[in-house]
């Protein structure tokens, strides 16, 4: 993958987070860390499943080493297109956080472009909540998870604020934002 090839697809999820996530509110702790520039982006090239999760556990010990670093994306194209394949990579990299001591210091939000939550229609437009250009993995820390919900009202209402509001908008309404910045140039 090329340098080009890789800044075009942070790109993309550059654009997937202001215009989906932080434009719709679905994450309400976001915007800050985007204004103030403390999401780390990192794209994986690679489709073979030890180096993702090896490259995962060198994003982690960069989290530790790097308190500048609010949030980290692992942006991951190649590999896990299949959504049965990115919830075994998810099943991996939730055990590589144990086995390595990071329980209770991170966890792992799930992202991909075809996200269907368990017992729901693949058509569901509650889907896309978690829809993205591409499969990633974000790595958020604990603590801060933890104090942005102290300071939120009622933070057990956001998924379900989330998906009245995907399901109001509608799939077809998510589906063109999410192919609109798969073919952008950015």
């Amino acid at each position: 993958m090329t340098t080009d090839h890789t800044a075009h697809i942070i790109a993309q999820t550059k654009a997937w987070v202001d215009q989906v996530i932080v434009q719709f509110n679905l994450c309400p702790f976001a915007r800050r860390e985007v204004e103030q520039e403390t999401i780390h982006y990192h794209v994986e090239p690679s489709a073979d499943l030890a180096r993702q999760l090896q490259t995962l556990l060198q994003l982690l010990k960069q989290l530790d080493t790097n308190t500048d670093i609010a949030t980290t994306l692992l942006v991951l194209p190649e590999g896990v297109d299949d959504f049965d394949d990115y919830l075994d990579l998810v099943d991996y990299a939730e055990r590589l956080l144990e086995l390595e001591g990071y329980d209770g210091i991170y966890q792992l939000a799930t992202f991909h472009p075809h996200y269907q939550f368990a017992d729901s229609d693949a058509d569901d437009a509650a889907n896309y909540t978690n829809r993205a250009p591409y499969p990633m993995l974000h790595v958020l820390r604990e603590e801060s998870v933890a104090n942005a919900l102290a300071s939120y009202t009622k933070p057990e209402r956001i998924p379900e604020r989330n998906i009245d509001f995907a399901r109001q908008k509608g799939a077809e309404f998510f589906a063109k934002i999410l192919a609109d910045i798969k073919k952008s140039k950015q």
